[in-house]
């Protein structure tokens, strides 16, 4: 009886152990898009993402496709120099292979959030989608601080 109720609940207390893989992985896709934007490297930028993905940046341009995201992105790299920063705040899976993360996202004194949309298919986590936003002085708090 005991070995049984103990099987039934190990599923419950890995849950609250921390982070999975999959939290980790969309972490790490963060993690290697900050780091590829900073070495301006094109073949890592692309690498991220998949063929149709999306951008809306801060100024309201709008990029389509992976080419269009990597060229947009290198210009604004050599046009915003600095180290980049992105934190990730919060990670949503809307099933068991998409990912929205949020991120508060830094480089020299512009203060932004990032939003990364994920998905994962054989070949690993991809960015779909990323928006990017200059907050308002109301909407400094995280969304889980309300």
């Amino acid at each position: 009886m005991r070995i049984a109720l103990c099987l039934l609940c190990a599923p419950l207390f890995a849950a609250q152990a921390g982070p999975t893989s999959d939290e980790a992985a969309v972490r790490e896709m963060v993690k290697r898009y900050a780091d590829a934007r900073d070495l301006n490297d094109p073949k890592a930028v692309g690498a991220l993402f998949a063929d149709d993905a999306d951008q809306l940046v801060s100024t309201g341009e709008w990029r389509r496709g992976r080419d269009a995201l990597v060229r947009g992105m290198l210009a604004s790299s050599a046009r915003e120099t600095g180290k980049r920063t992105l934190a990730v705040e919060t990670i949503r899976f809307l099933g068991a292979d998409v990912a929205i993360a949020d991120a508060r996202y830094e480089i020299g004194d512009r203060k932004m959030w990032s939003t990364f949309l994920m998905k994962r298919s054989s070949g690993g986590w991809r960015i779909e989608a990323i928006r990017n936003m200059l907050p308002t002085a109301q909407s400094t708090t995280r969304p889980d601080q309300k």
